[in-house]
């Protein structure tokens, strides 16, 4: 969801400073913050829909999954980042000690838009990829019922399974938990 950028070249210090006071979320890379757009009802419903049945397999687990305002940093590539939803079973490491900045998510979940579909698949999961701990990257369409699943495989590529079948489980391995394509799209609403 990014728009275009606000201001020159700044560290990545002034940025997390002029971030947590901001009304407003925006990314960083490279010197730059891009300001993000808001998100869809159809986005919301998803976003809600998906973080709803993760917390619920996470009971009584040691795990946690974190929406929309989570600030995750990808500290290979510089990239601070504000993924639709993360989650991990191990313990949160932060970039400092506001732990608003995940450093370890296992697996991110995306919800596209028109806007930023081809970034979430391109730029963005090139970023995601130098994340060590990250095991899966789950993109769930807001206008259609599709979902792309990537997985880490042990040499590092990234395995693809795609759906459209609202009868469908997809598995997340990495979290041992699962979500089904009937709940993700429950009251969702297209025009």
């Amino acid at each position: 969801m990014l728009a275009q950028a606000q201001v020159s070249y700044i560290t990545p210090e002034e940025y997390l400073i002029l971030e947590r006071d901001a009304e407003y979320k925006s990314e960083y890379i490279d010197g730059e913050i891009f300001a993000m757009s808001g998100a869809s009802i159809a986005h919301n419903q998803i976003t809600a829909n998906v973080l709803a049945e993760i917390h619920t397999q996470f009971k009584k687990r040691p795990c946690r999954v974190y929406a929309n305002d989570m600030r995750v940093k990808v500290k290979p590539t510089g990239l601070y980042t504000y993924p639709d939803i993360v989650a991990l079973c191990n313990k949160a490491r932060f970039d400092d000690i506001q732990k608003d900045t995940l450093l370890n998510p296992t697996i991110i979940i995306e919800v596209l838009s028109n806007s930023t579909a081809d970034y979430d698949r391109g730029t963005k999961f090139k970023h995601y990829r130098n994340l060590d701990s990250l095991k899966e990257y789950l993109l769930i369409a807001q206008n259609e019922y599709y979902i792309e699943h990537y997985v880490k495989q042990i040499n590092n590529q990234w395995l693809l399974s795609e759906t459209s079948n609202l009868q469908d489980t997809i598995k997340l391995f990495s979290i041992e938990s699962f979500l089904t394509l009937v709940n993700i799209y429950d009251k969702v609403e297209w025009k």
